[in-house]
């Protein structure tokens, strides 16, 4: 079922996303080569408790930690570890802050120390397009506008979309319908309407866009050993005019 969310509840959101971007903020100025995802895992749980909210994500469906930390071709669900970062890694840190009962969801990737060319530019065509992908969620528009958005974007710069994950509405649990993929066709599918909160968060690999999962039956990560970028915002749908960015980190784009 999908809900719509009242004025009240999308402010309470919002203030979970202002928590949710505070801790990327000091994630981002932590982030060099020799830390652990482990010791950022963490500073997340501690940060998040002394501002009295808590990890979402830990304990949904067993998931055993506060954070994902998914590291060069791991694609999402990437367990945090002890072992260093090291020099040339881009390391996506997604979490979800549960703030009096209000939740936030975003991932960011990371680049560790001195990153190639081509991991920048991977860095940088998944973060335009997320952008892209969030342009076209206006109310009246479709949900296969946003995935045509990103996949065109994306696979024109010689990327590939993941399709095993999307993103997806949230509040009042994690995750809620519908499911957002980050490819498709432009004016199929579910239409969006004020009030809706949804993540857009695709994920683009730098060789083929299939997957296999590890062992531990969370972490995904791409075919080939190529690496993987994500980025997500949350966001809610107005009446007219773009959506709110909830999580927004103060990049002032113009949608």
């Amino acid at each position: 079922m999908i809900t719509r969310k009242s004025k009240r509840e999308i402010e309470a959101m919002d203030k979970a996303g202002d928590l949710l971007v505070a801790v990327h903020k000091e994630i981002a100025k932590m982030i060099r080569p020799g830390i652990s995802t482990m010791e950022i895992d963490a500073f997340v749980e501690k940060y998040l408790k002394d501002h009295g909210a808590i990890p979402e994500q830990k304990g949904f469906n067993g998931y055993p930690y506060a954070t994902c930390a998914s590291i060069n071709d791991e694609i999402c669900h990437g367990f945090p570890r002890k072992t260093p970062l090291k020099d040339g890694d881009i390391v996506t840190i997604d979490m979800v802050v549960n703030l009096n009962g209000a939740l936030a969801d975003s991932a960011w990737t990371y680049a560790v120390g001195d990153v190639d060319e081509k991991g920048k530019r991977l860095m940088d065509v998944t973060h335009k397009a997320m952008y892209l992908g969030i342009e076209q969620a206006r109310a009246g528009n479709r949900l296969g506008d946003i995935g045509h958005a990103i996949q065109t974007y994306a696979e024109g710069e010689g990327f590939s979309v993941v399709r095993d994950f999307t993103g997806h509405g949230i509040g009042p649990t994690l995750h809620e319908e519908p499911h957002i993929p980050h490819y498709g066709l432009p004016n199929k599918g579910l239409r969006l309407k004020e009030g809706m909160v949804i993540t857009i968060e695709p994920m683009i690999n730098e060789g083929v866009w299939q997957m296999k999962m590890d062992d531990n039956d969370w972490t995904a990560r791409t075919q080939d050993a190529g690496r993987s970028a994500q980025y997500e915002h949350t966001l809610a749908i107005t009446k007219d005019g773009p959506p709110i960015i909830l999580t927004d980190q103060g990049e002032e784009r113009d949608l």
